[in-house]
């Protein structure tokens, strides 16, 4: 190695992180590049290579080829192999956790739930001979019958986000392997390595060359899965600008396409409310991975004269001593952003909140934490308008702003007016209230004292409004009928007996 003018020997680069095509990982030496950065320390820990119009198509033409033979595979044994794949997950489940850990910057025991949500979904897909099954009328006419069945799509491809790099692509390409089709995934190039590790797992549980691929990548890879006509189908989770240009851009080149994007979750508490109850669900579902969720609950919506005040007071002291740090180190609650240019940003939302006149209880730019990483502490507002900026726009940090309504009606309205519909819970012990709000909401996940209503694998995840373009919902029911194409079938066997000729629609007598 060579030594500098100094005399010192300069530090290794960072490791290069590439593709996994035909299964086998890939690297292009001549691929532009992009650091990968550890925001716990604020140093890149590798180099993650971007896949250029020449490799993304290598992917897809990999899993084109691959597809005749894994679409003849049995629904029973494409299931096996996610068995085996959701068991070595769980044997490494460790290190699955420390790789989330490492590039996105949650706490291990945050990065362990994401792992575990994940695989409830590969325990649904291996379902998939039941799934599959399609439906039987018999006679539906003299000697007629009649069935459907569900068949794959073919190619289809998965771009996930940054906040959640093992639970998004989790919630995708399970369903779609059980259900005959091959996979291209984009993972966020911020934290791209539990993508490729799970895609070595995959080929250790006996998955074939071609059928899973990994492409790293920024706009231009996107483009190419969005616009090429081998690519039948494009999932996504991301922001609402682009997840409305995604879904855009693959309906015009002819996809199915399902974009799933921002929201500003609102959590209604009640005066009859049991504060405590609220206040530990507001910590979890506003701080916990430091506001980076879809879910995440951005805004308490205090219902009568009295109930903010009391939620302020009793928030406030436990928002201040949130523990903040390397999401390594045992007792840390809540851990850094993404990245710098991030941490810029919710920062600058908080001075927005303060310039248009919201009152900052607790200002998390003020937390002081060693290491150099992009930290930032939870902040709390109180008094904020509809008409602010923090108010109205994702901000995606832990940045919680609380509202005061007078009465149910009003936070209904309130929530109901806001150009997302993702998430919404409400706090109470009066089922009547409930039942109201939960009827007259215009949201698509709502929670009864519950703050975060992520539906179980089973079920379907996916908010109204701007949160979600496409018809179908991510993940459950709705991930089996995006992943596959319905056929129906009307037979008749002939019985010696001719039925003549006839012009006019037919009619099952």
């Amino acid at each position: 190695m060579a030594v500098d003018t100094q005399g010192e020997t300069p530090a290794a680069e960072p490791p290069l992180i590439g593709h996994f095509i035909d299964g086998d990982t890939y690297r292009d030496p001549g691929a532009r590049l992009a650091e990968v950065f550890d925001p716990a320390t604020g140093e890149a820990c590798a180099r993650v290579a971007l896949a250029d119009l020449t490799t993304t198509e290598a992917a897809i033409a990999a899993a084109a080829a691959a597809w005749p033979a894994w679409a003849a595979v049995t629904p029973l044994n494409r299931a096996r192999v996610l068995f085996r794949f959701k068991a070595l997950c769980e044997q490494h489940a460790e290190d699955l956790s420390a790789l989330i850990t490492r590039e996105h910057g949650k706490t291990l025991a945050d990065a362990a739930g994401e792992l575990a949500r994940g695989l409830e979904v590969v325990e649904f897909a291996c379902g998939i001979p039941h799934l599959l099954k399609g439906e039987f009328s018999r006679d539906v006419g003299r000697a007629v019958d009649a069935w459907s069945e569900t068949a794959p799509l073919g190619v289809v491809a998965g771009i996930t986000p940054f906040n959640f790099p093992a639970m998004v692509p989790l919630w995708m390409f399970p369903i779609a392997l059980a259900c005959g089709n091959t996979f291209i995934l984009k993972p966020s190039e911020r934290d791209p390595s539990a993508a490729l590790r799970m895609a070595q797992l995959l080929t250790q549980a006996g998955l074939p060359d071609g059928v899973f691929n990994v492409v790293n990548g920024d706009k231009e890879t996107v483009e190419v899965l969005l616009r090429d006509p081998r690519v039948e189908a494009v999932s996504f989770v991301g922001s609402t600008p682009v997840a409305q240009s995604v879904y855009r851009t693959g309906c015009a080149h002819g996809k199915r396409v399902q974009a799933l994007g921002g929201a500003k979750n609102h959590m209604v508490v009640l005066p009859d409310a049991d504060l405590e109850q609220a206040v530990g669900a507001l910590m979890g579902a506003a701080y916990g991975s430091a506001g980076e969720r879809c879910m995440a609950i951005s805004v308490a919506v205090c219902v009568g004269e009295n109930t903010a005040d009391r939620l302020v007071d009793a928030l406030a002291p436990r928002v201040r001593a949130l523990k903040i740090g390397d999401g390594r180190q045992p007792g840390t609650e809540m851990g850094p952003l993404i990245s710098r240019e991030h941490l810029q940003r919710v920062s600058a939302y908080v001075a927005s909140g303060v310039a248009e006149g919201a009152e900052l209880v607790v200002d998390g730019r003020e937390a002081n934490v060693a290491g150099g990483g992009f930290f930032l502490g939870g902040c709390l507002f109180d008094h904020v308008q509809p008409r602010m900026k923090i108010y109205r726009e994702e901000i995606f940090g832990p940045v919680l702003a609380v509202v005061r309504v007078a009465d149910l009606d009003s936070a209904c309205r309130l929530i109901n007016g806001h150009e997302y519909g993702n998430g919404t819970a409400i706090f109470t012990r009066d089922g009547a209230a409930a039942r109201r709000f939960t009827r007259a909401i215009e949201v698509g996940m709502v929670g009864i004292n519950v703050p975060i209503p992520v539906p179980m694998a089973f079920h379907s995840f996916g908010g109204w409004k701007r949160s979600l373009f496409g018809p179908l919902h991510i993940h459950g029911p709705d991930g089996v009928r995006f992943y596959t194409r319905l056929k129906t079938i009307t037979a008749r066997w002939p019985d010696g007996q001719g039925a003549g000729t006839e012009f006019t629609l037919p009619v099952m007598r």
